[in-house]
């Protein structure tokens, strides 16, 4: 049975007032340093079934 979602009734998220331009740049530099990991490891891929012939029985 699928469970029904409950729509909250807000404007917004956090506080009132904007991002000050420290909290931009901590966040800029955070989400910089999250990509830059994330390239430094590759997807890996399935390199056993490559180049193996099927075999028959």
């Amino acid at each position: 049975m699928k469970q029904s979602k409950n729509e909250l009734d807000v404007d917004s998220i956090g506080g009132q007032e904007p991002l000050t331009k420290e909290e931009e740049i901590a966040i800029s530099e955070f989400i910089r340093s999250q990509k830059s990991k994330n390239k430094r490891h590759p997807e890996k891929t399935n390199v056993s079934m490559i180049g193996r012939d099927k075999e028959t029985a």
